[in-house]
């Protein structure tokens, strides 16, 4: 239960989920602070409108945010919520949110993990055709054998993925897969660095390679965290029921 984890009265910070999604280098995103007024349901919360120099932050029905809890029990708790009131009540302004990913404790690094199980291919690229790619955003013109995988966890920032073949570290590949968005199939065609790459216990001839995204396209990376956020609400909604 949500009560569980966080409770009326602790503070917290909120941002645009969109900010999130298509950040910009060099552009900061917009962070207000506020704090939990109620827990109406297990999918529906009530806050404080945020307030920012003496100034009322209206925050817009229908955006999605990324909400911090700074619990009483001194944790940190994250979850995704999108505004569906806003409105005055004995002299308060308070806004009603509709949970769209589940409560987490906050994990100290950049992107949330989603386990999953999803066909890819993938290859070794030299640095002569990361240059390539890097400046032309085109891999038709490249000659690559590419070979068969299945990542089984992904995030914004990269993904962790098996494969017959052990990898280098710090090696660069180029790797295609495809993900279900908004009912709609989507292809990706992206490169990154092994970080690890070691044989699967028991697995003889099976690797588990962890790879972080290169020069990501801020389209790209907005969609593979869109689809994380649709395939956890489907998992939410198969525990309730």
């Amino acid at each position: 239960m949500l009560s569980d984890y966080i409770s009326p009265g602790d503070k917290l910070e909120l941002s645009a989920l969109q900010s999130l999604l298509t950040g910009e280098a060099g552009k900061e995103k917009r962070v207000y602070k506020s704090k939990l007024y109620d827990i109406v349901s297990e999918d529906e919360i009530k806050l404080v409108m945020p307030v920012e120099n003496g100034k009322l932050i209206l925050l817009s029905v229908g955006v999605e945010y990324d909400l911090c809890f700074y619990s009483k029990s001194g944790n940190l708790y994250q979850c995704s919520a999108r505004v569906t009131e806003r409105y005055k009540s004995n002299n308060v302004y308070l806004v009603t949110m509709e949970l769209t990913s589940n409560l987490r404790k906050f994990q100290r690094r950049e992107y949330y993990r989603l386990n999953c199980v999803l066909d890819m291919k993938c290859c070794l690229i030299t640095e002569e055709q990361y240059e390539q790619l890097y400046q032309e955003a085109d891999a038709s013109g490249l000659d690559l054998t590419l070979k068969d995988g299945v990542i089984v966890d992904i995030s914004g920032g990269g993904v962790r993925f098996v494969s017959r073949e052990q990898f280098e570290k710090e090696a660069k590949v180029l790797f295609m897969f495809s993900l279900r968005i908004e009912g709609n199939p989507r292809q990706f065609v992206v490169t990154g660095k092994i970080i690890s790459s070691s044989e699967i216990e028991g697995k003889g001839g099976r690797f588990e390679n962890r790879v972080q995204f290169l020069d990501m396209e801020a389209r790209d990376r907005e969609g593979i965290i869109r689809y994380i956020f649709e395939e956890e609400r489907k998992i939410r909604r198969r525990e309730k029921y």
